[in-house]
């Protein structure tokens, strides 16, 4: 079992920054992928970005240039610094660790982006 707790979701201006952190804990696979999804009203959870526990890392179009993914294996902890939000980008945001066999997912934060 893997519990994953996310922090730093809010309500900023557009053009502004946040930064969401998920640490995880329990039975941790040190080969595991982690990254961060997100759920607008209405839509289906999609991709922001991943990260492997070498730091290769993945971006959906909508958000390369402007988010930014990172991880500290020795914290068990996966950080996305999002600069230059829009008004699109506000959202449920989750953190998901994928496990050797199954796959974990955050409570979800909400990220709120006015005009």
């Amino acid at each position: 079992q893997v519990h994953l707790v996310e922090s730093g979701g809010g309500l900023v201006q557009a053009g502004g920054s946040l930064r969401l952190s998920c640490a995880a804990s329990g039975n941790i696979f040190r080969g595991s992928v982690m990254g961060w999804y997100r759920q607008a009203p209405g839509k289906q959870r999609d991709l922001v970005a991943t990260i492997t526990s070498s730091k290769s890392t993945n971006y959906a179009d909508s958000v390369k240039g402007r988010f930014t993914i990172s991880r500290d294996n020795a914290k068990n902890t996966v950080y996305l610094q999002m600069n230059s939000l829009k008004p699109e980008d506000t959202a449920i945001f989750y953190c998901y660790y994928q496990g050797p066999i199954l796959d974990y997912w955050g409570q979800g934060t909400q990220v709120t982006v006015s005009s």
